[in-house]
C-alpha cells in the first residue's frame, strides 16, 4: 500500500447519500488513506433527501486516484449521458488500483465503458441494464471481478468498503473497522431483497417505482447504444 492511498467518491446531484456515506465511513478509518469527495465544481450538491454534500475536490484538481468510486441514487441516470463525468471516470480509471461503485453507481461505470466482460451487480432494481453495457449481471451483495468491486443496492455498501479494505490493507484492519462501526445488522424484517420480501410489498414498490423505470429504461438505452 503506497504511503497515502488516495480514494475519491463522486457526488452529484440527485446521489443517495447513503450509497456514499457507508463507503465513506469506512475509507476514512483506513490508515494513510486520503478520501476526497468529488465533483465538478466546489459548490453545495443537493442529494436525493434533504442533506447536501459539498465536494472537496473538483474534476480537474483531482490527483490520481487509487480506488474511484461512483455511488447512486436517481441522479445516475442523468450521470450516464454526462460527458463530463464519463470522461472523468475513463481518465481516472486508466491509473486507478481499483474502479469501483454501490448501488446504481455501476450503471455509470458501465456507461464510462468500464464494465465490459466483467461481472457487476447494483440495486435490484437495476440489474438487467448492466447487460446493455457489456457487463455481466451477478445478483449479490458485494461483486469483485479483477479490480472492479462492485456493492449491491444502498446499505451493500459498506459491505463493499469493507470488502474492500480487507484488499487494500489486510482483514484485520477490516474487522477492527467494522468493530468500530459496531456494523452488526439484524434488520427487524426479512424485506430487504426482491427474493425474501413480502409479495405484496414486492409488487406495491415495482407499482411505486414504475414511472422511475420507464425513464431509466430510455436513458440507459441511450447512452449502452452510444457504446455501439
Amino acid at each position: 500500500m503506497p504511503e497515502t492511498l488516495q480514494i475519491g467518491l463522486l457526488v452529484f446531484p440527485k446521489v443517495t447519500q447513503l450509497d456514499l456515506t457507508g463507503p465513506l465511513q469506512v475509507f476514512s478509518s483506513v490508515p494513510g488513506a486520503k478520501v476526497h469527495l468529488i465533483w465538478k465544481r466546489i459548490e453545495p450538491v443537493p442529494t436525493d433527501s434533504v442533506m447536501v454534500l459539498t465536494p472537496t475536490m473538483t474534476f480537474a484538481d483531482c490527483p490520481q486516484l487509487d480506488v474511484i468510486c461512483v455511488p447512486g441514487g436517481m441522479g445516475t441516470d442523468d450521470m450516464v449521458g454526462d460527458d463530463e463525468m464519463l470522461a472523468f471516470l475513463r481518465k481516472q480509471a486508466d491509473g486507478a488500483k481499483y474502479v469501483t461503485s454501490v448501488c446504481t453507481g455501476s450503471l455509470v461505470l458501465g456507461a464510462a465503458g468500464l464494465l465490459k466482460g466483467y461481472k457487476a451487480t447494483t440495486h435490484w432494481s437495476a440489474i438487467d441494464f448492466l447487460k446493455g453495457f457489456g457487463a455481466i449481471p451477478t445478483k449479490t451483495r458485494v461483486c469483485v471481478d479483477r479490480n472492479r468491486f462492485t456493492g449491491g443496492g444502498v446499505t451493500a455498501g459498506i459491505d463493499f468498503a469493507l470488502t474492500l479494505v480487507s484488499e487494500l490493507v489486510d482483514r484485520k484492519t477490516a474487522e477492527a473497522i467494522q468493530l468500530r462501526l459496531e456494523y452488526n445488522p439484524a434488520p427487524p424484517f426479512n424485506a430487504g431483497s426482491p427474493d425474501t420480501a413480502p409479495a405484496e410489498i414486492l409488487a406495491f414498490m415495482k407499482e411505486r417505482i414504475a414511472p422511475s423505470q420507464a425513464r431509466r429504461t430510455e436513458l440507459m438505452g441511450r447512452a449502452a447504444s452510444r457504446l455501439s
